[in-house]
């Protein structure tokens, strides 16, 4: 137990560095921990890394929205459904066949990559002309169905969140990355609330392992903040590219 747990814990630690800056720790921690520990139920250890997750990210958010500025009335609305999204995500774990979901997905992030990647300007603050309630309505439109795979799915939520406050917002990264995560921290209580109720958490593994992530996150939040917006520019399409590695292995080699 010894060994895996120190395992575990450094994948954790890289995990909330990664996922304090732009999301996507979960490419780390989810397929490590199902590596690490194969004979326990899938839906325990989605259950088991949702401490660590949500550690990670309220120190994130914590450190964010002390140097942030932040629209806290949209963020407290778009959280509450995608709380919902994300509990009834956790839900449909064992119902819905990510299958199905995985290829749709997978080309939707081809799409993000190429986007992001060839307009230089895609991040960079810009003025949105929306009503306020229409900036609502997509935010909490958005917030329900990221929550939803959060909730079912898992990696790459976080950066689903920050390209949605950009392209809906107007946002940077710095400033969409911070909001992503109070929207997070939503997501990742409801999930986890789920997955506790239904006894899918190991903690003597969860702990330690949160943490590690929150060590992580102090660091990665703290480097967001120190080099800004074209780091986290280049960070973002790093784990963008990455998230297509993961979700190609998924969908052609792992289920081949």
């Amino acid at each position: 137990m010894l060994e895996e747990t120190i395992l575990l814990c450094l994948v954790s630690f890289f995990a909330g560095f990664i996922d304090a800056i732009v999301g996507g720790g979960g490419l780390l921690q989810t397929p490590a921990i199902m590596i690490i520990l194969p004979q326990y139920p899938v839906a325990t250890l989605l259950g088991t890394t949702k401490i660590p997750s949500f550690s990670g990210t309220t120190l994130a958010a914590w450190r964010y929205s002390r140097h942030v500025n932040l629209d806290w009335k949209l963020l407290a609305q778009v959280a509450l459904l995608a709380f919902g999204g994300a509990f009834l995500g956790a839900y449909c774990v064992s119902m819905i066949d990510n299958r199905i979901i995985k290829p749709i997905i997978f080309f939707v992030l081809i799409i993000v990559a190429g986007y992001t990647y060839f307009n230089k300007s895609f991040g960079q603050p810009r003025n949105i002309d929306h009503t306020r309630t229409t900036q609502l309505a997509l935010g909490m439109f958005s917030g329900f169905g990221i929550g939803f795979y959060d909730g079912l799915i898992g990696p790459g939520a976080g950066t689903f969140l920050i390209l949605v406050f950009i392209a809906f917002m107007g946002y940077d990264f710095l400033h969409a990355s911070a909001s992503a995560k109070l929207i997070n921290m939503a997501t990742n209580i409801a999930s986890l609330s789920y997955f506790a109720l239904a006894g899918h958490v190991l903690y003597k593994f969860a702990i330690p392992m949160a943490v590690c992530n929150m060590t992580g996150a102090f660091f990665g939040t703290r480097l967001a903040l120190l080099k800004g917006n074209a780091f986290i520019r280049i960070f973002f399409l790093i784990i963008v590219f990455a998230t297509l590695l993961r979700f190609a292995w998924d969908i052609w080699v792992a289920n081949s």
